[in-house]
């Protein structure tokens, strides 16, 4: 073949191109489709730091296990960020991720006020925890 022709039996440059950045499309939507909702670190970090205790009572133990596997859906349901379950909601109406993510302290004042706030089944979000569950539960068919 001579040098600068194409060969017959490959595609053009061009269509070789689209090909991989249609496939590299297909991956990024693919994989961040499938992520689930998420927490502003320095709140779930404090939620931690007040209410888990992997080492502590049984109920506790089962709440350190109940956070480790919803993580971020301790106040969000789904996957998009912006679904918050009742005691998501509860938390966002104190804080604001922006202005509050560094202010540990209102961080915890405001896990307390909520903690000590009454949800949808009529018990405390913190008498939930005390029992080993999580806070609160995603809204029915979710």
């Amino acid at each position: 073949m001579l040098h600068g022709m194409q060969s017959h039996t490959s595609p053009p440059r061009s269509r070789r191109l689209v090909t991989v950045l249609a496939g590299l499309a297909v991956a990024v939507v693919a994989t961040t489709a499938a992520r689930p909702a998420f927490a502003i670190k320095q709140f779930f970090d404090e939620f931690k730091e007040l209410y888990v205790n992997a080492e502590g009572s049984d109920s506790e133990k089962a709440l350190a296990e109940a956070v480790a596997t919803a993580k971020c859906n301790v106040c969000h349901f789904g996957r998009s960020k912006k679904n918050r379950n009742a005691y998501g909601e509860a938390l966002d109406a104190l804080l604001d991720k922006k202005e509050d993510k560094k202010n540990v302290e209102k961080i915890r004042e405001s896990l307390e006020k909520v903690a000590a706030m009454e949800g949808p089944d009529g018990k405390t979000y913190g008498a939930r925890m005390k029992a080993g569950m999580l806070p609160a539960d995603a809204p029915e068919g979710e």
